[in-house]
């Protein structure tokens, strides 16, 4: 539940500024009438979004039951690089992204002579929600798949109703929220379930029989920290932990976790020189 919670929190917030940018630089410009088209796009993503999950989860239950670790394992594949490239497009993209969303809404509304200018905004809209919404469904169905019982979408669905909650906050009550400092710790976050993901790669390829190698037990803290304990629950829900793991799974847990963290953590430098992530 909590991971569903952080994630889908952090993925709301997310669209909240992106689209908080795009309608109040409309509303700047003059085009409030655009606001519904915005609004329009944005609900179409999210539905769409939703929908491919329940197909995702639907077509993997009618799998067998090696087919369905195979598809398991490729879903926690698909999501962990969808994750990873969430949180590097973020670091990179968020010093630009107000600049690069008004020179968008610019050419949408030069067009509006035309008639074709709110279409333009809802598809902007669409192509930005639905690219936040891909991202999410996809998580969501890798922890779905390994999740029991309704904690997970409750978590998941708590996440965006504070997202949104806090959306109207920042921008219709201008509280402030040092939000580099929010992407910078959720980031690490992200990066460390996206490592417990990318094990349970290959231990979902190994109950399918397709990876059979580098399969010795590293440790064993079952009688110390047991997975299926209340400690261990918590634990293997947020990142992934295995009281006894292979050494397959902890190479590749390891060999993902350590240069992710450092790319990430490592200060971003613009045409200046200086380092941006102090900013």
């Amino acid at each position: 539940m909590l991971v569903a919670f952080l994630i889908m929190l952090r993925e709301g917030i997310e669209v909240a500024l992106i689209i908080g940018i795009i309608a109040s630089y409309t509303v700047q410009r003059g085009d409030a009438r655009a606001l519904p088209a915005i609004w329009a796009g944005m609900l179409a993503a999210a539905l769409a979004s939703a929908a491919l999950g329940a197909l995702i989860l639907i077509s993997g239950a009618e799998f067998p039951q090696r087919a369905q670790e195979v598809f398991e394992g490729l879903v926690a594949a698909l999501a962990v690089v969808i994750l990873i490239s969430m949180v590097f497009w973020m670091k990179r993209a968020g010093r630009s992204m107000r600049r690069a969303l008004q020179g968008r809404i610019d050419l949408a509304l030069a067009g509006r002579q035309g008639g074709g200018w709110s279409w333009a905004l809802a598809l902007i809209a669409f192509l930005i929600t639905g690219r936040e919404g891909l991202e999410s469904v996809m998580f969501l169905v890798a922890v779905a798949q390994q999740a029991q019982g309704a904690a997970m979408p409750v978590g998941a669905a708590l996440g965006l109703v504070v997202a949104a909650m806090l959306g109207v906050m920042i921008f219709r009550f201008g509280v402030r929220i040092n939000l580099a400092r929010f992407f910078r710790y959720t980031g690490v976050f992200v990066i460390l379930v996206a490592a417990g993901l990318a094990a349970n790669v290959l231990h979902a390829f190994h109950e399918a029989g397709i990876w059979n190698a580098l399969q010795q037990r590293v440790f064993d803290l079952s009688a110390v920290l047991p997975a299926d304990g209340p400690l261990g629950v918590l634990l293997a829900s947020l990142f992934g932990y295995n009281d006894a793991p292979v050494l397959g799974e902890v190479i590749v847990y390891l060999g993902f976790l350590i240069p992710a963290l450092f790319l990430f953590l490592k200060p971003a430098r613009g045409p200046e020189g200086r380092a941006l992530s102090k900013t």
